[in-house]
Formats: C-alpha cells, structure tokens, sequence
C-alpha cells in the first residue's frame, strides 16, 4: 500500500483513482472543476489513474492534468469493448491524455485501478461512477482496504445522494459508524485536504480476509 492510514499522505507516487462521467454535464461549472481537480493534483505531484475515456469528464481531467504535469502521471484503464463509445477515437494521442491500459472487462478496469490508487475520488458522472464508487465504500466498510474515499460535490451534484445515506442510516440500513466512510468536498482544494484529514470510520469492519486458502479478488487487488 503507497499510502498510510487517517490521511499520512505522501505526495512522491502518490496516486489518486478519479471515478467519474464520459458525458461533460449540462453545467459547464462540472468541467471548470475538472480542470481544478487537475491543477491541485499538479500542485500535489499526484499522479492519476482513472477509467481511461477521452470524453466528457475522464477526458478533460487526463488532457488537463497532463497539460500540467506531463503523460507520464495519467494512466488510463479501459476495456476493449468501450474504447468506440467512451472515446473520441479508438487511439488517443499518448502525448494529450497519458497512458493507457486495454482490458478484457469492467472487473478486471476496476481491479487494476483499485491496486495503483492510494484514495479514491468520484466526480459527477451516471451509473457507472456511482457503481464504482459504492464498490470502493463497501470495500472500505468490510476492511477490505483503508483508503480516502472522497465524493467532489461539484455544484451539490451529490446532495440527493448524500440524503440518501443520511435516510438509510435513519432507517437502520446503515450504522452510524460506518456514515463517515465518504468524505465530503466541495471544492478542488478541499478534496486535497479531505485526503490529508481522512480519518477511517468508527464502524468499520476489521474483517480477516487472510484466513482463506483461496483468495478473493478483491484482496488480492489491494496485496491481502
């Protein structure tokens, strides 16, 4: 693991796991916050490894942070079957929007960005952000790993989903305890200082995932 636990972040090969939107949004405050995120990255020496798209988001943060901090700092993850839909053409120029990994499916995108990512960020996106950054919670809620999960509420994108976790911790479907696993940011900067502040949840729990002969994917990914 290249980071340490409650936000002992080390700025050299650090890296941060971006989940985020193939669509731009309706706003164009989402893409100045983007270029935001990049330009505190830049500032930290960050390095990213996100879902490996050239449109919407994803590209405006690659070509962004590689702007600032050069290709090598950006890898992209991105199975075959959605290079025609989540990018402007099939071979991106290495020099605009970093490196790039193809792979055979959606879990195995995740699984490699999850064992290079020292914490984890989602911006606004669809159903595909929203269901890697629940995976990523969940993993952190059964121990699975340690790591700074923070929400980018641009524009209080998230709001509905946040009262969502308030509503299902109210009616007794998830514990107090584990509430505070996503960590709340509302500017770029503060994503930054959420990630160096980030204290792990009370509730969480310290499952032995060690124990069986047969390793779990998950675990694996995260060296168990």
């Amino acid at each position: 693991m290249n980071s340490e636990s409650n936000g002992q972040v080390r700025n050299k090969n650090f890296t941060l796991c971006v989940f985020c939107g193939a669509s731009e949004g309706l706003s164009q405050n989402y893409a100045r916050q983007t270029e935001a995120l990049a330009a505190a990255m830049n500032a930290e020496s960050w390095s990213l490894i996100y879902g490996g798209g050239t449109l919407g988001l994803m590209g405006i943060l690659a070509k962004s942070l590689v702007r600032l901090s050069g290709p090598e700092l950006v890898h992209g993850v991105i199975p075959e079957a959605l290079v025609r839909t989540e990018r402007g053409v099939v071979k991106p120029d290495t020099l605009q929007y970093g490196r790039t990994t193809l792979v055979q499916d959606m879990h195995e995108r995740k699984a490699l960005m999850a064992s290079k990512a020292d914490a984890f960020v989602a911006l606004p996106g669809g159903y595909g952000t929203v269901e890697e950054l629940f995976e990523v919670v969940t993993w952190n809620q059964l121990g699975i790993h340690d790591r700074p999960v923070i929400v980018f509420n641009i524009g209080g994108f998230f709001d509905q989903l946040l009262a969502w976790i308030d509503n299902s911790v109210s009616q007794g479907f998830i514990s107090k305890g584990t509430a505070s696993i996503i960590s709340v940011a509302n500017t770029a900067n503060e994503v930054v200082e959420r990630i160096r502040l980030y204290e792990l949840a009370s509730g969480r729990h310290l499952l032995d995932w060690k124990s069986k002969d047969t390793k779990r994917l998950e675990t694996s990914m995260f060296g168990i």
